[in-house]
């Protein structure tokens, strides 16, 4: 398996990758090519690909702002599950998290994707029960469920 930094070239596959997953929620400003290469000019060194003879294994897509790092979307293609693609994406982001200096990263998960929520306490983030989530759209956003 090779683990390599994302680029803009990758999205297309990416895409399809991500409209193939379940219970993953996007949108069409932020998740949009465009998107996605501010999104990765911002943080080279953090969003990775899994490939395994051409093929795409796999995504994770994070960065940090000094501070906290945050992990935005990871997803493994179907027939690579439970290979250990998904640990090995998490492992070399937090690894380029680390060397940036970042001490804490957070992510989000839909409360009702169950596969999602068991993966990542397999990888260590605990459940928050303790803050409200919130946040506000500054422009018009057309959510985009899997």
């Amino acid at each position: 398996m090779n683990l390599r930094p994302m680029t803009i070239a990758d999205y297309d596959r990416v895409w399809a990758l991500w409209m193939s997953c379940r219970n993953m929620g996007f949108n069409d400003l932020d998740d949009s090519r465009a998107g996605i290469d501010r999104l990765l000019r911002r943080n080279p060194d953090t969003c990775f690909v899994a490939e395994e003879g051409g093929a795409l294994a796999g995504v994770i897509l994070a960065g940090q702002d000094g501070r906290r790092g945050y992990i935005y979307h990871m997803a493994v293609a179907e027939g690579w599950r439970r290979r250990g693609v998904g640990a090995a994406l998490v492992e070399r982001c937090l690894a380029a998290l680390r060397a940036d200096g970042i001490n804490k990263v957070a992510l989000l998960v839909f409360r009702y994707n169950d596969a999602g929520n068991a993966f990542w306490e397999k990888q260590g983030f605990s459940l928050r029960e303790d803050v409200n989530y919130r946040n506000r759209a500054l422009a018009a956003l057309v959510r985009i469920d899997t």
